[in-house]
């Protein structure tokens, strides 16, 4: 028996391909280095063609429209800084399997304006872009209800070094279809998951604006049963309220983002009833660790970290959490009838390790949003603002200079050569 055994494992290592592991699956590649939470091993356009940005058009040859509708594996690197102006439209990405590299471009890096972000597909990862939706010349109420960015029924995803302001829906969300298919699972599979928001500047959502529906400063969405969203490292600034928002049967993990004068509400859950006829009522899932909460002078004084309404069906883990109100005391960490809370983490991801909430302020200063070696005035105003508690909610763009301004583009030829195509990191000493 032990000869036949012997015989056996020599004819694996013989037929296996060279190097390939027998009985351990390899460990799956991070998106890039520091890559975290349930998108980190999204794949993106590793391995595709290189596809430059050369022009900084809505459309036509060589814009960012025209590199996002090519089909297949694809990286998307840019040639040119500046800002392109989306004219009241939205840049749908539909084909999967394409990374964004905003990294790339030559300073003051690439502004989205006037229009929104759509992710409407599998395995995607944006970089080091600004997206900066703001009115755009429409009337106040007139039905303009622009996201910054936005995911719909989309999967595997990375939104990393992001800068979202000035949206009049929400800055940055995750959705799709609420109820397809029969079961919670099959919804959950058939909307928006294994989403990762991180590293990003969430702020300055426009309050009485354009929205239809009056009031509507908001920061992050997590849709009815979005599940595996990790949102991560992020600063969110002077939103009303959805700092961020988790749906009924959301699935998420919200850690290390600092909150700064959000008016309403911090971190909040609510399932609305007339949204659910006919639908079991499912809980939101939440692990909420090491997130720094401050009042600013907007916000309310009642404001907690974590707000919820009394009927909403919630399972929440809670851990390391800091909250100070505009004099910089203790609040809230939780608001409303006692919350009973989890004794261990939910849905917490592989690749995610929590810093100590003592360490946030200091990590989000120095990393979040667009290009943080290179950061344009916009975002340099808005961390100023917060680290001194002078941000304001806003109903307009123009209340703070509005749109950067549209100039003719900077340029710098992409050189593969200095950079890992693997992760799109720049080569040392490049």
């Amino acid at each position: 028996m032990r000869t036949l055994l012997l015989l056996f494992l020599l004819t694996l290592i013989l037929l296996a391909p060279s190097g390939a592991p027998l009985l351990h699956a390899q460990a799956p590649i991070l998106a890039f280095p520091d890559a975290q939470g349930d998108g980190a091993t999204t794949v993106g356009g590793r391995g595709g063609k290189i596809i430059r940005v050369t022009s900084l058009e809505n459309t036509g040859p060589g814009s960012l429209r025209e590199a996002v509708r090519t089909k297949g594996p694809r990286i998307i690197v840019f040639e040119v800084g500046g800002v392109i102006d989306l004219k009241k439209t939205s840049l749908v990405i539909s084909e999967p399997d394409v990374t964004i590299a905003g990294q790339t471009a030559p300073s003051p890096g690439i502004t989205l304006i006037k229009g929104s972000l759509v992710v409407s597909t599998n395995n995607v990862i944006i970089r080091h872009l600004a997206v900066r939706p703001g009115e755009a010349g429409h009337e106040k109420k007139s039905g303009w209800n622009a996201d910054g960015i936005t995911t719909v029924g989309a999967s595997h995803v990375i939104f990393d070094h992001l800068s979202c302001t000035w949206a009049t829906d929400e800055n940055l969300s995750t959705s799709g279809a609420r109820f397809e298919g029969a079961t919670p699972e099959e919804w959950r599979k058939n909307t928006s998951h294994h989403i990762t928001i991180s590293n990003c500047i969430i702020a300055e959502g426009l309050s009485k604006s354009t929205h239809d529906k009056g009031e509507h400063s908001k920061g992050t969405l997590l849709h009815d049963n979005t599940s595996r969203i990790s949102v991560i490292g992020n600063l969110y600034a002077c939103n009303v309220e959805r700092n961020p928002l988790a749906k009924g049967g959301a699935q998420a993990v919200i850690v290390n983002n600092w909150i700064s004068n959000p008016a309403r509400n911090a971190i909040h859950a609510a399932l609305v009833p007339s949204e659910w006829k006919g639908h079991e009522h499912q809980p939101a899932k939440l692990s909420i660790v090491g997130n720094v909460l401050e009042h600013g002078t907007d916000t309310l004084q009642y404001v907690s970290l974590l707000g919820y309404y009394e009927k909403t069906p919630l399972q929440v883990y809670m851990e390391d959490n800091l909250a100070f109100d505009l004099e910089g005391k203790p609040a809230k960490l939780t608001r409303g009838e006692a919350l009973p809370l989890e004794k261990e983490k939910l849905f917490w991801p592989e690749h995610l390790k929590a810093m100590s909430s003592d360490k946030v302020k200091e990590h989000v200063t120095a990393n979040a949003g667009a290009r943080p070696w290179d950061r344009d005035p916009i975002d340099q105003r808005i961390i100023d603002a917060a680290r001194n508690k002078k941000g304001k909610i806003l109903n307009s763009e123009q209340e703070v200079g509005g749109y950067p301004e549209v100039k003719p583009a900077t340029k710098q030829e992409f050189k593969e050569n200095e950079w890992d195509l693997e992760t799109m990191e720049k080569k040392t000493g490049k």
